[in-house]
Protein backbone atom coordinates (compact mmCIF):
# COMPACT_ATOMS: atom_id res chain seq x y z
CA UNK A 1 0.00 0.00 0.00
CA UNK A 2 1.55 3.22 -1.13
CA UNK A 3 0.22 6.65 -0.44
CA UNK A 4 -0.01 9.18 -3.24
CA UNK A 5 -2.68 11.55 -4.45
CA UNK A 6 -2.68 9.77 -7.81
CA UNK A 7 -3.22 6.28 -6.34
CA UNK A 8 -5.95 7.47 -3.97
CA UNK A 9 -7.71 9.34 -6.78
CA UNK A 10 -7.41 6.37 -9.13
CA UNK A 11 -8.89 4.06 -6.51
CA UNK A 12 -11.60 6.31 -5.13
CA UNK A 13 -12.93 8.28 -8.11
CA UNK A 14 -14.92 5.37 -9.59
CA UNK A 15 -16.12 4.31 -6.14
CA UNK A 16 -17.27 7.82 -5.27
CA UNK A 17 -19.00 8.19 -8.65
CA UNK A 18 -21.04 5.04 -7.98
CA UNK A 19 -21.78 6.10 -4.39
CA UNK A 20 -22.89 9.55 -5.55
CA UNK A 21 -25.30 7.98 -8.04
CA UNK A 22 -26.64 5.76 -5.28
CA UNK A 23 -27.13 8.75 -2.94
CA UNK A 24 -29.02 10.63 -5.67
CA UNK A 25 -31.29 7.66 -6.32
CA UNK A 26 -32.04 7.40 -2.59
CA UNK A 27 -32.95 11.08 -2.62
CA UNK A 28 -35.51 10.30 -5.31
CA UNK A 29 -36.88 7.44 -3.23
CA UNK A 30 -37.09 9.78 -0.24
CA UNK A 31 -39.03 12.33 -2.30
CA UNK A 32 -41.59 9.65 -3.18
CA UNK A 33 -42.45 9.46 0.56
CA UNK A 34 -42.89 13.23 0.75
CA UNK A 35 -46.64 13.19 1.40
CA UNK A 36 -46.31 10.67 4.26
CA UNK A 37 -43.46 12.64 5.82
CA UNK A 38 -45.39 15.91 5.61
CA UNK A 39 -48.49 14.28 7.08
CA UNK A 40 -46.45 12.98 10.05
CA UNK A 41 -43.92 15.74 10.84
CA UNK A 42 -42.33 13.60 13.55
CA UNK A 43 -41.14 11.24 10.82
CA UNK A 44 -39.76 14.17 8.86
CA UNK A 45 -37.63 15.05 11.88
CA UNK A 46 -36.35 11.45 12.00
CA UNK A 47 -34.96 11.44 8.44
CA UNK A 48 -31.79 13.54 8.89
CA UNK A 49 -31.15 12.11 12.36
CA UNK A 50 -31.38 8.54 11.10
CA UNK A 51 -29.19 9.24 8.08
CA UNK A 52 -26.57 10.95 10.22
CA UNK A 53 -26.57 8.26 12.88
CA UNK A 54 -26.37 5.44 10.32
CA UNK A 55 -23.42 7.11 8.59
CA UNK A 56 -21.73 7.75 11.92
CA UNK A 57 -22.10 4.12 13.00
CA UNK A 58 -20.62 3.04 9.69
CA UNK A 59 -17.67 5.40 9.96
CA UNK A 60 -16.98 4.45 13.59
CA UNK A 61 -16.90 0.73 12.83
CA UNK A 62 -14.89 1.25 9.64
CA UNK A 63 -12.32 3.40 11.41
CA UNK A 64 -11.95 0.86 14.20
CA UNK A 65 -11.52 -2.03 11.74
CA UNK A 66 -9.07 0.00 9.62
CA UNK A 67 -7.00 0.87 12.68
CA UNK A 68 -6.92 -2.76 13.81
CA UNK A 69 -5.92 -3.74 10.27
CA UNK A 70 -3.03 -1.22 10.21
CA UNK A 71 -1.83 -2.38 13.62
CA UNK A 72 -1.84 -5.99 12.45
CA UNK A 73 -4.45 -6.97 15.03
CA UNK A 74 -7.28 -7.79 12.64
CA UNK A 75 -7.80 -11.34 11.44
CA UNK A 76 -10.92 -12.28 9.57
CA UNK A 77 -11.91 -15.02 12.01
CA UNK A 78 -14.90 -15.17 14.33
CA UNK A 79 -12.51 -15.76 17.25
CA UNK A 80 -10.67 -12.47 16.65
CA UNK A 81 -11.56 -10.07 19.48
CA UNK A 82 -10.82 -6.96 17.42
CA UNK A 83 -13.29 -8.06 14.79
CA UNK A 84 -16.13 -9.39 16.92
CA UNK A 85 -15.61 -6.88 19.74
CA UNK A 86 -15.84 -3.89 17.43
CA UNK A 87 -18.87 -5.28 15.63
CA UNK A 88 -20.67 -6.08 18.90
CA UNK A 89 -19.83 -2.69 20.41
CA UNK A 90 -21.23 -0.95 17.31
CA UNK A 91 -24.42 -3.00 17.58
CA UNK A 92 -24.70 -2.23 21.29
CA UNK A 93 -24.23 1.48 20.57
CA UNK A 94 -26.94 1.31 17.93
CA UNK A 95 -29.38 -0.54 20.17
CA UNK A 96 -28.73 2.06 22.87
CA UNK A 97 -28.86 5.23 20.81
CA UNK A 98 -31.81 4.65 18.46
CA UNK A 99 -34.49 4.33 21.18
CA UNK A 100 -33.12 7.55 22.72
CA UNK A 101 -33.39 9.21 19.30
CA UNK A 102 -37.02 8.10 19.18
CA UNK A 103 -37.79 9.55 22.61
CA UNK A 104 -35.98 12.82 21.83
CA UNK A 105 -37.71 13.14 18.45
CA UNK A 106 -41.11 12.57 19.99
CA UNK A 107 -40.36 15.07 22.80
CA UNK A 108 -39.23 17.78 20.38
CA UNK A 109 -42.21 17.08 18.13
CA UNK A 110 -44.56 17.42 21.09
CA UNK A 111 -43.09 20.81 21.97
CA UNK A 112 -43.02 22.19 18.41
CA UNK A 113 -46.27 20.79 17.02
CA UNK A 114 -48.97 18.31 17.91
CA UNK A 115 -47.64 14.89 16.90
CA UNK A 116 -49.95 12.40 15.23
CA UNK A 117 -47.78 9.47 16.31
CA UNK A 118 -47.44 8.24 19.86
CA UNK A 119 -44.22 7.76 21.79
CA UNK A 120 -44.40 3.97 21.50
CA UNK A 121 -44.79 4.12 17.71
CA UNK A 122 -41.88 6.53 17.23
CA UNK A 123 -39.59 4.54 19.53
CA UNK A 124 -40.59 1.30 17.78
CA UNK A 125 -39.77 2.81 14.37
CA UNK A 126 -36.38 4.12 15.49
CA UNK A 127 -35.41 0.99 17.43
CA UNK A 128 -36.32 -1.42 14.65
CA UNK A 129 -34.56 0.80 12.11
CA UNK A 130 -31.51 1.00 14.36
CA UNK A 131 -31.24 -2.76 14.81
CA UNK A 132 -31.49 -3.36 11.05
CA UNK A 133 -29.00 -0.57 10.33
CA UNK A 134 -26.49 -1.98 12.83
CA UNK A 135 -26.68 -5.44 11.24
CA UNK A 136 -26.19 -3.94 7.79
CA UNK A 137 -23.33 -1.78 9.07
CA UNK A 138 -21.51 -4.79 10.48
CA UNK A 139 -21.90 -6.80 7.28
CA UNK A 140 -20.87 -3.97 4.95
CA UNK A 141 -17.92 -2.88 7.09
CA UNK A 142 -16.66 -6.44 7.33
CA UNK A 143 -17.05 -7.14 3.61
CA UNK A 144 -15.54 -3.83 2.56
CA UNK A 145 -12.56 -4.19 4.90
CA UNK A 146 -11.97 -7.75 3.74
CA UNK A 147 -12.23 -6.71 0.07
CA UNK A 148 -9.73 -3.89 0.66
CA UNK A 149 -7.42 -6.43 2.30
CA UNK A 150 -7.73 -8.85 -0.63
CA UNK A 151 -7.15 -6.10 -3.22
CA UNK A 152 -4.26 -4.68 -1.15
CA UNK A 153 -5.97 -1.29 -0.89
CA UNK A 154 -5.57 1.08 2.03
CA UNK A 155 -8.74 0.66 4.12
CA UNK A 156 -8.55 4.30 5.23
CA UNK A 157 -8.99 5.37 1.61
CA UNK A 158 -11.68 2.89 0.60
CA UNK A 159 -13.54 1.43 3.56
CA UNK A 160 -14.59 4.49 5.55
CA UNK A 161 -16.11 6.51 2.65
CA UNK A 162 -17.76 3.44 1.15
CA UNK A 163 -19.31 2.16 4.37
CA UNK A 164 -20.42 5.63 5.48
CA UNK A 165 -22.22 6.30 2.19
CA UNK A 166 -23.79 2.84 2.04
CA UNK A 167 -25.01 3.19 5.63
CA UNK A 168 -26.52 6.58 4.79
CA UNK A 169 -28.38 5.06 1.86
CA UNK A 170 -29.43 1.96 3.76
CA UNK A 171 -30.50 4.13 6.69
CA UNK A 172 -32.95 5.97 4.44
CA UNK A 173 -34.21 2.73 2.92
CA UNK A 174 -34.69 1.02 6.29
CA UNK A 175 -36.40 4.03 7.86
CA UNK A 176 -38.81 4.41 4.94
CA UNK A 177 -39.56 0.67 4.87
CA UNK A 178 -40.14 0.64 8.63
CA UNK A 179 -42.44 3.66 8.31
CA UNK A 180 -44.31 1.94 5.47
CA UNK A 181 -45.04 -1.14 7.59
CA UNK A 182 -45.64 0.53 10.96
CA UNK A 183 -47.55 3.70 10.11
Amino acid sequence: MTWSVRSITKTMLPVLAVLTSLEISMGLVLSSFESTLFHYPTLLVLVPVTIGTAGSLGSILSARLSTAFHLGLLEFKASNYHLTGNILSTMALSITIFPLIGVATWAVSTIVFEPLLGLYQVVLITTLSGVLISIFTAIVALLTTYTAYLLKLDPDDVVIPTVTNLCDVFGILVLLTTIFFLV
